[in-house]
């Protein structure tokens, strides 16, 4: 399965970009990020069986071994694609929050996207070594 970041703004060549860069070099299965202007520009074509998750402040916080278990179940059911969208700014509206399959939540704090990218590649990073039984990660 594609785990592809869709991610609103350009990273550059900063901190934020190494550390992106980084954790999406660790993980095992395919891996693609997708930059988009601030506004405007398109979505790339959603993949048949995919499944849509957008990053935003009124979703779910899932723990990292409950996230490890969705990419997991997404994995088994056979979908092609996880499409992480981080948006600008303004988030994302009410449609493209009806629209999505999940709802996902750093915490309740808010976050500059650039470090949405980061924190959402070393999740990803973190539950592909779950499900990989990597010794790395530990529930407390």
């Amino acid at each position: 399965m594609l785990l592809h970041i869709v991610a609103r703004g350009k990273i550059g060549r900063g901190p934020e970009a190494e550390l992106v860069d980084r954790y999406l070099k660790r993980i095992a299965w395919p891996t693609k990020l997708t930059e988009l202007p601030e506004s405007g520009g398109r979505l790339p074509a959603p993949v048949e069986s995919g499944v849509t998750v957008l990053l935003d402040e009124k979703g779910e916080q899932l723990g990292s071994l409950a996230f490890a278990q969705k990419l997991e179940r997404w994995r088994d059911d056979g979908r092609r694609e996880a499409r992480f969208l981080i948006g600008g700014a303004d988030g994302f509206d009410d449609e493209a929050r009806a629209g999505a399959d999940l709802l996902l939540a750093f915490g309740k704090a808010t976050w500059p996207h650039l470090l949405v990218r980061a924190m959402l590649a070393e999740q990803l990073w973190r539950a592909t070594s779950i499900l990989a039984n990597h010794p790395y990660h530990r529930e407390g």
